[in-house]
């Protein structure tokens, strides 16, 4: 994966958005429920990256799949805000726009090295 990949850009600049929404919830009070967003949030990019150096193509669909595991968390985490009125639609609707694009490129990532195989 070249460093100015789009996976790579794109889950740095989630992780940005999740640090940032962190803080938010933590004016809030929402403690925990900050910590769940911001743990499952940056761990897309985390793994994105470790998926950089993987050891093997199966290494690196593991770590692939690992990251979208977490991009479905956070829709889990993203969806509760709303529900719950945390978080307005309009954040909302920008965040999860966000995390459905990730999710839909790391699925066509998984899908064509495992095709690749």
């Amino acid at each position: 994966m070249k460093e100015d990949s789009v996976i790579r850009n794109k889950s740095m600049e989630f992780s940005v958005r999740m640090v940032k929404l962190n803080r938010f919830l933590q004016r809030k009070k929402e403690y925990k429920l900050a910590d769940q967003v911001l743990r499952s949030g940056t761990a897309i990019g985390a793994l994105v990256r470790e998926a950089e150096y993987a050891e093997s193509k199966l290494d690196f669909i593991h770590k692939m799949r690992i990251a979208l595991k977490e991009a479905n968390e956070t829709s889990y985490w993203l969806e509760l805000f709303s529900n719950t009125e945390i978080l307005d639609e309009t954040a909302y609707t920008s965040i999860r726009t966000d995390v459905e694009e990730l999710k839909k490129m790391l699925v066509c990532i998984i899908n064509t090295s495992r095709a690749s195989l």
